[in-house]
């Protein structure tokens, strides 16, 4: 039976954050899981330049109250590390450190940011649908491996928990690449499932007190939750969270293929929870719908009119003209390059458009929405 560990953390206020981590930390004795001369890695949610108050990214606080933990436990070899969206270069890392709070926080502590933009690949000889990844050299080298992600509905995959966060150990703009491999949802999320075997975290936290619902991971409105969750199993913890944002769990492909491979148990009565999870209204939902109704339909048929709702029904990214500054984010993070910058605003080419919403994750001005169908 897995652990869940739960506590109700109203602010991030470092003392009572501090308070929490702690209590994490020691229901799942991690200490006996360190030493000395360990290396930590800790892996937080960076996806683009936002501060803490935009409820985008794992909040400092949390990752400042493992580091202190983590010092005061001896361990003297701390990295924090993420692959943001966009390219992997040492200027762009400095922004997002920056604005984020994490130079700050690590500044503190004379705690290592990582700089280091090379990668290695790893394998994963029982992967499912890719067997190897290239992954940033500050991940291959840890020991241990903290991934503390931030809890956001997502409009591709639904859920932006701990499984989908190690997206972020993949360099920079290779991103994009397996987002064009993987056009449809369910192998891209299974894909997701197969880098988090590779990854393999020891520990994860997710930053729940401020979440994001609606169109995550970067356009959606803040939803106060007040909590921090702990597990040491990733695929456990995200049916968890599904319990919490208010989904059917297999709604959420990446936990549907847990369950499939048997990484998850899929019964929540087999979770064992330290703590409690308040009730409270479901989480809003992006725009987007996992449900492919073709799937019903004679085989003959089934290809042309899932074009055709692809293409004409299927919520899809629109540029808001005037909100768009021009700057080319959109663009370069498509894995298609279906956009194009035509007087200093963004147009997408929907005839190449896989709907993989990487422009409105990417987009820093929030010049992109994803609008329904035609009949939605």
């Amino acid at each position: 039976m897995t652990n869940i560990s739960i506590t109700q953390t109203p602010s991030y206020d470092q003392p009572l954050v501090n308070k929490a981590v702690q209590e994490h930390m020691e229901r799942f004795n991690i200490r006996s899981k360190l030493s000395p001369d360990i290396k930590v890695l800790i892996k937080p949610n960076l996806l683009m330049k936002r501060t803490p108050g935009e409820f985008t990214t794992t909040h400092p606080s949390i990752v400042e109250a493992v580091i202190i933990w983590l010092k005061e436990s001896g361990v003297t070899s701390i990295t924090v590390a993420d692959s943001p969206g966009g390219p992997y270069t040492v200027s762009a890392l400095k922004g997002i450190y920056q604005t984020s709070g994490m130079a700050d926080v690590c500044q503190r502590h004379n705690v290592t940011l990582n700089m280091d933009t090379s990668s290695r690949n790893l394998e994963n000889k029982k992967g499912k649908l890719v067997k190897q990844f290239p992954i940033i050299t500050p991940v291959c080298d840890a020991d241990f491996i903290i991934d503390i992600c931030k809890l956001k509905t997502h409009a591709m995959t639904g859920l932006s928990g701990a499984v989908k966060n190690l997206f972020g150990t993949i360099p920079g703009l290779t991103k994009p690449g397996y987002h064009a491999r993987f056009p449809e949802k369910a192998p891209f999320c299974s894909m997701l499932v197969d880098l988090c075997e590779t990854i393999r975290p020891d520990f994860i936290l997710v930053d729940a007190i401020q979440a994001m619902e609606g169109n995550g991971p970067s356009g959606g409105t803040l939803r106060e939750t007040g909590l921090i969750l702990a597990s040491d199993n990733p695929y456990e913890l995200d049916y968890c969270l599904c319990k919490i944002i208010g989904v059917n769990p297999r709604s959420i492909l990446t936990v549907k293929e847990s369950i499939s491979r048997g990484l998850c148990c899929g019964d929540f009565n087999q979770l064992n929870l330290i703590g409690e999870i308040p009730r409270a209204e479901p989480f809003r939902v992006p725009r987007e719908s996992s449900l492919d109704f073709t799937t019903f339909l004679p085989p003959l048929i089934r290809r042309p009119v899932r074009a055709f709702v692809f293409h004409y029904l299927s919520a899809k990214p629109v540029i808001i003209r005037e909100k768009c500054i021009g700057c080319g984010k959109c663009s370069e993070s498509c894995p298609r390059n279906t956009i194009q910058i035509e007087a200093k605003k963004a147009k997408i080419n929907y005839r190449n458009c896989i709907r993989c919403y990487c422009c409105h994750e990417m987009c820093p001005v929030k010049a992109i929405d994803i609008r329904k169908g035609l009949i939605r």
